[in-house]
């Protein structure tokens, strides 16, 4: 966490061997100027001592919600002057009781009460972290969307074993923690963003579809959200949960779709700054819908397909000038030069600012993704990330794109 940040956090340690590392946490955290609200479970007091993280962060160390001496509800309070709260590490029960919306301790309770973002980096034992009810709370959580999961990473855990379970690096989660506290750089700007698949009719029945789940174009707008923008999220049919701050417009079809970013965007494209087209629209639909289903009948048919529009090369064609900012996807097959080229036609052809390649094994229903961003000059080769920080990634580029426009 490199750029100072004028910021009040909650810093929950819970009790984990890990709690070590949130030590070197709150280190580099007030080092970054952050003024570190220190909370602890009695759990984590057996692996960390009060006294030492109460010397960093410069205030005495939380611990119990009926402290006698604390005048009012301690975890109001905390979450009154906390910008974020973290809770590192993040034990397999936290996840639990988090998920749960419980507060019978002081950590979950200020969880529960935070106004703003709150970060968990998970720790615990690889068969802890991949049992079932963990990875149901883990999903209920990023469906809930209130709870930003760093971690965690294979490696070594404490009892020597090796797998999924060890806690992020601190300097990750510093990071993480700066990103979500970082400047409103998209402030007063309107991002249209586009999520999930299209589905194309068949009949009352069938429909023509894809793997799209979504979660890319929802991380681009959780993330423009938080980072001040008005955001508009066009959402193809996928079971996604509405970001906190963003306005959302369902659709169905690409034609649904093309009609609806038209309408953000205004007849001359003025009401939007940007718009980010990370919905998978199909590219053909059925030339005619069959207001019936259509029977079984010989061991072979065949359906009639037309193109449908494609709306990122309509909107590059209708811009005059350099807004709103356009940015397309390219989810291809084959190797890392072929995807590349095939953006770099997509950006020339779709008069586009940047194309995001990627593999379509990497793209489709994981929590992680690995692209190459390509514009005009440059290809960037991004290494395997959760879709929130590279939703980061891309964002960036806008903001650098919309402030140079206004220079």
């Amino acid at each position: 966490m490199t750029p100072t940040c004028s910021r009040t956090i909650a810093l929950c340690l819970t009790g984990s061997v890990a709690a070590y590392k949130a030590v070197e946490l709150a280190r580099l955290l007030v080092k970054a100027g952050v003024d570190v609200l220190p909370v602890m479970t009695r759990s984590a007091e057996r692996f960390v001592g009060p006294v030492t993280l109460a010397a960093l962060c410069g205030h005495p160390v939380a611990m119990d919600m009926w402290d006698a001496s604390f005048a009012g509800e301690m975890h109001v309070s905390l979450a009154a002057r906390a910008d974020l709260v973290a809770v590192v590490p993040a034990t397999a029960d936290i996840l639990a009781r988090l998920a749960a919306g419980r507060a019978d301790d002081l950590v979950a309770a200020l969880a529960l009460c935070a106004r703003g973002p709150v970060v968990a980096a998970p720790a615990m034992h690889p068969r802890m972290w991949e049992h079932p009810a963990t990875r149901r709370n883990v999903e209920d959580l990023r469906r809930q969307g209130r709870v930003t999961l760093v971690g965690p990473i294979d490696g070594a855990v404490a009892s020597g074993d090796v797998g999924p379970g060890r806690m992020a690096e601190p300097s990750e989660i510093a990071s993480v923690i700066a990103s979500l506290l970082g400047p409103a750089d998209l402030a007063g700007k309107h991002v249209v963003v586009t999520a999930g698949p299209t589905l194309e009719d068949v009949d009352p029945v069938r429909f023509l579809g894809n793997r799209s789940s979504g979660k890319m174009g929802l991380a681009v707008a959780e993330r423009a959200a938080r980072r001040g923008a008005q955001v508009t999220l066009i959402a193809g049919p996928a079971p996604l949960v509405t970001p906190a701050g963003v306005s959302r417009v369902d659709v169905r079809s690409a034609e649904d779709m093309h009609a609806a970013v038209l309408e953000a965007l205004g007849p001359d494209l003025s009401r939007a700054d940007a718009l980010v087209m990370a919905a998978a629209v199909a590219d053909y639909r059925p030339a005619v819908r069959s207001p019936g289903k259509v029977k079984k009948g010989g061991d072979r048919t065949s359906l009639e397909l037309v193109r449908t529009s494609d709306i990122l090369a309509d909107v590059g064609a209708r811009r005059a000038g350099r807004r709103p900012v356009l940015v397309g996807f390219a989810v291809e097959t084959g190797d890392r030069d072929a995807i590349v080229a095939y953006a770099r036609r997509k950006l020339a052809d779709k008069k586009v600012d940047v194309v995001v390649a990627n593999r379509a094994e990497d793209a489709f229903g994981s929590e992680d993704n690995r692209a190459v961003l390509v514009d005009s000059g440059t290809a960037e080769d991004l290494p395997t990330m959760p879709k929130a920080r590279l939703a980061d990634r891309i964002l960036d580029g806008v903001a650098l794109r919309l402030r140079g426009h206004a220079e």
